[in-house]
């Protein structure tokens, strides 16, 4: 007894310890990796290191936390699983692979490794070896058998099954492969040709098949079969189920190149078919340059290539043929988050569990921080009533990508929708606060004014979120601010709130904004107090401000862009016209509207200044 338990001691001291022995220089890697994951370069340098180490516990942690970044690299599954095999850990190896199968079943390579793998480590005299390598070639062909480029797959298959000497086998891939559009289709159908003339019927044929095709040949050429016994004709239905020959060998070979021609016409239709199916799309699969996984950039040619492809087997194929062709596609474009939009857009018609399947692999694998994708996720999961599920889609992608804007409002507007008023306000605020700058600040203070107001009914509390606003942006003086905060006072009884509506344009035109968005507000006060004001003082001394600020602005533009003796021509007159001004000021004569002219020579100098008031 123990000198059975001592093996299993031994196994546990040197497994359990193996983590603290790693390498110093691989914790270093592997931390750079980590900090870095989009530097596929520093993956690939660690992978190399610790396959030459050869250190077993170093290689499972890189290997299993590369894969959560990069499934689809399956030449690397292929190393792994080749490692653990050098271990003697056999049934790790397989797991490996069949980790690498689950999470990329189009891999047509892959699938041909673990076959070898299979064949080369089971046990050839255990009956149950046979049943389990043809299941494990059934899968394959499931998985990938309908990939234009899966011949090399197919061909193995039918290989193995003519080395059990299986030929009805053989025969039933190939009606299967014959009616699937692939590359090599016009050499399947020569070597299915080649297996039927070299071999018997009654052995390639299925019993079934091979029974009814004789029965009908002989139909066809009214040859009764005859008993060796009697001359009389043996009725159908006494007929051995197609072991007896014919007693004449030259009628016996007659019958078997008949057969034998048969065999090939009925699926010399199929073939005739499929082979329209490929030439629709051999210009496609020609456009293919890269159809594994990698991190550079494709061509333009390649993605419109798969833009089209995609277009004409969504509208001329079957929806199995569909689905292989996206999966194919988001190997090589797995980087692309348009192609994992367009899946799932047309898996909406056929299976709500996939498009979330569709959602959840881009945004958890392969693009982690594309905000785009993550926030078309939520939108889906909200639409399908899992409103939780959908608030930490957001939370999670503002974590991975902290400071969007997009995500933040989504969030926003998320809770507004399901009536979590309070929530939506608490995120607008906690914005405001961990804003990096006062513009930042400002486009939150005036999304949640908005809210207030709007959704909230309260006007004061959006009156106090922007006016406090405008006390923390003295230094920018934003115009976007005091804009907001018109449209706000505006909303109501404009003959009830003209005090706090000229407040707000007496806040603007005595704030340190340029002159040119200055002159904006006070454009827009005479335009108030012409529409709405009660007091014709108060709107005469506005238009005699705006009339200076004019005049001010010319001033400005003209010293920038005129020669000095012409500008001093031009403030002389400047002189001038404002004591005008002023004269008439004193004297309350003629009220004109020549100041909408000075207004809007203004409006021109402005934009030949290029000079923006928003």
């Amino acid at each position: 007894m123990e000198l059975e338990e001592q093996p299993k001691d031994t196994a546990e001291e040197t497994t359990v310890p193996a983590e603290p022995d790693l390498p110093s220089e691989f914790e270093k890697l592997f931390k750079g990796c980590e900090e870095n994951p989009e530097d596929f370069n520093g993956w690939v340098y660690l992978l190399q290191q610790v396959e030459q180490e050869n250190i077993l516990a170093a290689v499972k942690k890189a290997f299993d936390v590369f894969f959560l970044r990069y499934p689809y690299c399956y030449g690397y599954w292929k190393k792994y699983a080749d490692i653990e095999k050098k271990h003697g850990n056999i049934q790790v190896a397989e797991e490996v692979y069949r980790r690498g199968l689950q999470v990329i079943p189009l891999s047509v390579d892959l699938w041909l490794h673990y076959l070898t793998f299979i064949k080369e480590n089971s046990d050839p005299a255990d009956p149950d070896t046979e049943g389990r390598i043809r299941a494990a070639y059934e899968h394959a062909v499931l998985a990938a058998g309908t990939d234009f480029r899966s011949d090399r797959l197919w061909e193995s298959f039918i290989t193995w099954e003519t080395e059990q000497e299986k030929l009805a086998n053989v025969t039933a891939i190939y009606d299967r492969i014959l009616g699937i559009p692939t590359q090599l289709y016009s050499q399947h159908f020569q070597r299915f040709k080649d297996h039927v003339q070299n071999n018997n019927p009654k052995h390639f044929l299925s019993e079934d098949e091979f029974v009814q095709l004789r029965l009908e040949l002989s139909k066809a050429s009214l040859t009764p079969m005859i008993s060796e016994e009697s001359e009389t004709p043996v009725p159908q239905e006494d007929l051995p189920p197609g072991t007896e020959d014919l007693p004449d060998p030259a009628k016996r070979v007659t019958e078997i190149e008949n057969m034998r021609h048969k065999v090939i016409e009925v699926r010399q239709e199929v073939f005739n078919h499929n082979e329209h199916e490929v030439s629709k799309r051999w210009t496609f699969e020609e456009g293919i340059k890269r159809p594994y996984f990698h991190v550079k950039a494709l061509e333009k040619t390649q993605l419109n290539n798969w833009k089209e492809y995609l277009d004409f087997e969504i509208e001329n194929g079957t929806p199995e043929r569909v689905v292989v062709l996206f999966e194919r596609c988001l190997i090589a474009c797995a980087l692309y988050e348009e192609f994992w939009t367009k899946y799932a857009k047309y898996l909406e018609g056929y299976s709500t569990d996939g498009v979330r399947h569709v959602y959840k692999k881009a945004c958890t694998v392969h693009l982690p921080k594309k905000p785009s994708i993550h926030l078309l996720w939520a939108a889906f999961e909200e639409q399908q009533g899992n409103v939780d599920e959908a608030r930490d889609i957001l939370k999670s992608l503002e974590a991975a990508v902290p400071g969007l804007a997009m995500v933040r409002l989504r969030r926003v507007s998320l809770e507004r929708r399901h009536g979590n008023l309070d929530g939506a306000e608490a995120l607008l605020l906690e914005a405001m606060e961990s804003a990096k700058n006062s513009t930042e600040t400002s486009f939150y203070a005036v999304k949640l004014a908005r809210l207030q107001m709007k959704v909230q009914r309260s006007l004061s509390k959006a009156r106090k979120v922007l006016l406090d606003a405008i006390e923390k942006d003295q230094v920018r003086t934003s115009p976007k601010l005091y804009l907001n905060l018109l449209e706000l006072e505006y909303s109501g009884d404009v003959t009830q709130n003209e005090a706090e509506i000229l407040a707000c344009f007496d806040r603007a035109l005595q704030s340190p904004m340029p002159l040119e968005s200055r002159l904006l507000f006070s454009q827009r006060k005479v335009e108030f107090l012409e529409d709405f004001g009660s007091d014709i003082n108060e709107c005469l001394l506005c238009i005699y401000s705006l009339c200076q600020n004019c005049i001010n602005l010319k001033l400005l533009v003209y010293s920038s862009t005129e020669p000095d003796t012409k500008r001093q021509r031009v403030e002389d007159s400047a002189t001038g016209a404002a004591t005008a001004a002023t004269d008439t000021q004193a004297n309350n004569s003629a009220y004109n509207y020549n100041w909408y002219q000075v207004g809007f020579l203004s409006d021109e100098l402005i934009a030949q200044k290029n000079i923006s008031c928003t």
